[in-house]
C-alpha cells in the first residue's frame, strides 16, 4: 500500500487496467480497503467508468454502498463523471436507490452532475425520478449552478421540465443574476423564455437589471430591458438601475435606461399608441449607428457642439420633459469645461430615440420643439443646415 493507503487493485482499477483487476481478484486482493480519504475501489470504477470493472468488483464482493470521509457513494462519482451505464446499473439492476443520498455537503447526485453541466446525466436520473429541487447547505440549486456556470443546454432542459421553478423562496441571488453576473446571455435568454420573474430581487434588493447596469454590460441591459423590466425598483441604498450605472460611469448604458425610463413614460401617457409603432420600427435601446438616422444625427452633433452654450442643454432637456434624476446622471460622466457639449449632444440622441418612435419627421419637429423652448435663432440655424445638407445631398446623386 502507498501512503495514501491505496492498495495495487486502487491503482489498477483507476487506471482501468482489465488484466491487472482480474489478476488481483484472482490472488484474492482486498476489494473494501479506503485509502486515507475513504475511497474504496468501487467509487474508482463508478468514476472511471468501465462498466466491466464494476461487474467485476460487484462479482467479487465490493461493498456498494461503501462511502468517503466526504459522505460520497458511488452513485455520486457516476453521476460526477457523466457515466451514465454505470447509474443505470446501480438503480436498475443493482437497485440501490437509497445511493441518492445528500453528501456531507448537502449535495445529491442530481446536483453534483449539474454542476458540471452534464445535460446527459441529468436528463437520466429526471427519468430515473432522481431529479431534486432541494438544494445544497449553502443554499444553492440545481437551476442556479446551471445558470452560474453558463451551461445553456442544461438550463433549457431543467425549464422543459419545470425542475426548480417552484422554489420561489427568496435566495441569495436567483439563477437570472447568476447569470448575469457571470455573463451568460443565452442562459438569461432561457430563463427569460421560461417567465422567470425578470423584476426578481437580491439579497441587496437588487434586480438583475441593477448588477447588468452596474457591470456596464450593454448586451445584457438591452436583453432586460426588452423583457420589459421595471425601472422604478430602488434597491436597498435607495438607487434605481440609472442610479447604479451613473455611479459606476457607464454612460452608455446612462443612455440606454434614461431611454427606457423616457419609452416608459410615454407608453404609460399614450397607451391606445403602443400597437401603432411608425413603420420599420425596431425597438433597441442600444447606441444608434443606422444609415437611416445619420442625416439627423450629424445635425444634433451641430447643434451641440457649434450651438448650444453651457447650460443650454439642461434647460432644452427639462422642456422635453427628462427628469432631474436623468439631467444629472447624463452630468456625471465627463465633467471638463467642455463636457457640456458632450453631455448636450448625448441629451439630444436620447430625445432623438423618443422621437423616432413617435415621429415621422424629427427634423421637423426638432425644429418646433427649439421654437417652444424658446431657441428661436437655434430652430433657424437647424431649418438651415437642414435645407443646406439636404440641397448638397441632391447634388451628390449620380443620375
Amino acid at each position: 500500500t502507498s501512503s495514501m493507503n491505496r492498495t495495487a487493485l486502487h491503482f489498477a482499477v483507476g487506471a482501468n487496467h482489465l488484466s491487472a483487476v482480474d489478476f488481483l481478484l484472482s490472488h484474492k486482493a482486498r476489494v473494501d480497503v479506503a485509502d486515507k480519504h475513504g475511497l474504496t475501489v468501487i467509487h474508482l470504477a463508478a468514476w472511471s467508468g468501465s462498466f466491466e470493472i464494476m461487474l467485476m468488483l460487484v462479482k467479487a464482493g465490493a461493498d456498494q454502498r461503501a462511502k468517503t470521509q466526504e459522505g460520497r457513494n458511488a452513485l455520486h462519482f457516476a453521476a460526477q463523471n457523466n457515466n451514465v451505464n454505470i447509474v443505470e446499473y446501480l438503480i436498475q439492476d443493482l437497485h440501490l436507490i437509497d445511493l441518492n443520498q445528500p453528501d456531507e455537503r448537502g449535495r445529491k447526485p442530481f446536483l453534483l452532475a449539474a454542476e458540471r453541466g452534464h445535460t446527459e446525466m441529468i436528463e437520466k436520473l429526471t427519468f430515473l425520478d432522481l431529479h431534486t429541487s432541494e438544494k445544497d447547505k449553502l443554499n444553492v440549486s440545481v437551476l442556479q449552478t446551471a445558470s452560474r456556470n453558463g451551461h445553456t443546454s442544461l438550463v433549457d432542459f431543467l425549464l422543459s421540465e419545470n425542475i426548480d421553478l417552484q422554489l420561489r423562496r427568496e435566495p441569495k441571488e436567483s439563477s437570472l443574476h447568476l447569470a448575469v453576473i457571470n455573463n451568460h446571455i443565452t442562459v438569461v435568454n432561457s430563463l427569460l423564455s421560461a417567465q422567470h420573474d425578470v423584476n426578481i430581487l437580491d439579497q441587496k434588493q437588487q434586480t438583475p437589471l441593477h448588477v447588468a447596469a452596474d457591470l456596464g454590460n450593454v448586451e445584457l441591459v438591452e436583453t432586460l430591458l426588452k423583457a420589459g423590466c421595471d425601472l422604478k425598483i430602488v434597491d436597498k441604498q435607495g438607487k434605481t438601475a440609472l442610479a447604479a450605472a451613473s455611479r459606476s460611469h457607464h454612460s452608455l448604458v446612462v443612455d440606454m435606461l434614461i431611454k427606457a425610463e423616457r419609452c416608459s413614460a410615454w407608453r404609460e401617457e399614450h397607451p391606445e399608441s403602443i400597437q401603432h409603432p411608425p413603420a420599420g420600427f425596431m425597438l433597441t435601446f442600444k447606441p444608434d449607428h443606422s444609415l437611416e438616422t445619420r442625416h439627423i444625427r450629424t445635425l444634433l452633433w451641430n447643434l451641440a457642439y457649434h450651438q448650444l452654450k453651457a447650460n443650454e442643454w439642461q434647460r432644452l432637456a427639462c422642456s422635453w420633459g427628462f427628469t432631474d434624476d436623468q439631467i444629472r446622471a447624463i452630468g456625471e460622466q465627463w465633467s471638463g469645461p467642455d463636457s457640456f457639449r458632450e453631455h448636450g449632444y448625448r441629451a439630444l440622441l436620447i430625445w432623438l430615440h423618443g422621437a423616432l418612435m413617435t415621429q415621422h419627421d424629427p427634423a421637423k419637429h426638432l425644429y418646433e420643439e427649439l421654437v417652444h423652448a424658446g431657441f428661436p435663432e437655434l430652430a433657424e440655424k437647424i431649418r438651415q443646415f437642414k435645407s443646406k445638407t439636404n440641397s448638397s445631398s441632391k447634388k451628390c446623386v449620380v443620375s
